[in-house]
């Protein structure tokens, strides 16, 4: 198996309500700033405890349906943006809340996750991160019904009948990085292939996954680095 869950979420229903009132409370009505980040990040602190590197990805604003990446460094115990907010796409339906992401629901999940795997179309890439080349044959599963369901599987391994080429016809997949979500334990049905991947355009929407422009992932993926425990947080 390619990738696993960051163990942060507890299976109760208490840690489910609990963490999605936190979500619901830090809404943020405007660009985030520096000065913003302690108060924004302190209701997850033991969560992300352990790691360096903030994926933060949150709405323009709180009346807007235009999402931001922010990239956060932990230096001295406390969180710095290290660079200006990017332009993201989300899912054609928004995001989810948490516990709510179901399979073709065209959601993105919210949450906190880990970044462990990265990928693409060339042999190798500028990134520190674990990284596999795309190949022809390489599916991702997303048949619920299919014991392989939510796993990175090559086509002659697999009797699922539903799956998602990742070798695509277009650039969306040429620089990828999987999202931890519903990856251990994988649950039937609560959703599959959630990654952060180059953007169809700007006004762009995705089918569930984080989408930027080319440049923007490059500069996450050289900016990653697995030693920093990094972990992406998607607000609703």
């Amino acid at each position: 198996m390619l990738v696993q869950t960051y163990p942060l979420f507890k299976r109760s229903s208490l840690f489910i309500l609990t963490l999605s009132f936190l979500f619901s409370c830090c809404s943020i009505n405007s660009v985030i700033t520096e000065s913003k980040l302690g108060s924004i990040l302190s209701p997850y602190e033991k969560q992300i405890d352990n790691s360096q590197q903030i994926v933060l990805v949150h709405k323009k604003n709180i009346q807007s349906s235009e999402y931001l990446v922010y990239l956060l460094q932990k230096h001295n115990k406390k969180w710095n943006l290290f660079s200006e907010p990017m332009n993201a796409s989300v899912g054609r339906n928004g995001v989810a809340s948490i516990g709510k992401k179901r399979e073709g629901d065209g959601k993105t999940p919210a949450g906190i996750f880990s970044i462990k795997h990265t990928f693409g179309y060339n042999a190798s890439i500028n990134t520190k991160m674990p990284y596999r080349q795309v190949l022809d044959d390489d599916l991702w599963i997303d048949d619920p019904k299919a014991p392989d369901y939510n796993k990175w599987v090559k086509k002659t391994e697999t009797s699922a009948k539903s799956f998602e080429k990742m070798k695509r016809s277009d650039e969306q997949y040429k620089y990828g990085i999987i999202i931890e979500y519903n990856t251990d334990p994988i649950i039937e049905g609560h959703g599959s292939a959630i990654f952060m991947h180059v953007w169809k355009g700007k006004n762009s929407s995705t089918a569930g996954c984080v989408a930027v422009s080319e440049k923007n992932i490059i500069k996450i993926l050289s900016w990653l680095d697995p030693d920093a425990n990094p972990m992406i947080i998607i607000y609703q």
